[in-house]
């Protein structure tokens, strides 16, 4: 039986800058949106809350749903990827509580577009549907029950 990773993640977006969370992988600083996997007994929503919280500090709910991205990672680890904005008035302090989480910074899109140590194509890939203007109310991804 198929069996996709269902993964959440932010475009968090101030004044012209995104966040992004560095994390070592392999030795390298990588970066990534603040993303993680959904948990047994959570909505889509409340992951996103809870790994921007995790990764960044940043207590902020997801305001529309950008995309949801079916991939195939290298190493042929299917994800269904749900992405989602956030906009907030200014850049902000961050505070990461996640260990493996080495940094959060507030960059440009054209940083993360042209950047060599991004995570996945994934990242690059946010940041191009987010400018798209395209976005769904929250309602899209709504619970059942």
């Amino acid at each position: 039986m198929f069996k996709p990773h269902v993964t959440v993640a932010c475009v968090v977006h101030a004044q012209g800058k995104f966040l992004v969370v560095e994390e070592t992988i392999r030795d390298k600083a990588t970066w990534n949106q603040p993303a993680g996997h959904l948990e047994a007994n959570e909505t889509l929503l409340e992951a996103a809350g809870r790994e921007l919280w995790e990764e960044t500090g940043i207590r902020a709910v997801p305001q529309e749903f950008v995309r949801m991205h079916q991939w195939t990672a290298p190493d042929k680890t299917p994800f269904l990827r749900f992405l989602f904005a956030i906009e907030l008035d200014a850049p902000c302090a961050t505070e990461p509580h996640d260990s493996d989480i080495d940094r959060c910074l507030w960059v440009t899109a054209d940083e993360i577009l042209t950047a060599d140590n991004l995570r996945s194509p994934l990242v690059a890939e946010s940041i191009r549907c987010w400018q798209s203007g395209v976005r769904w109310p929250l309602e899209i991804v709504g619970a059942f029950n």
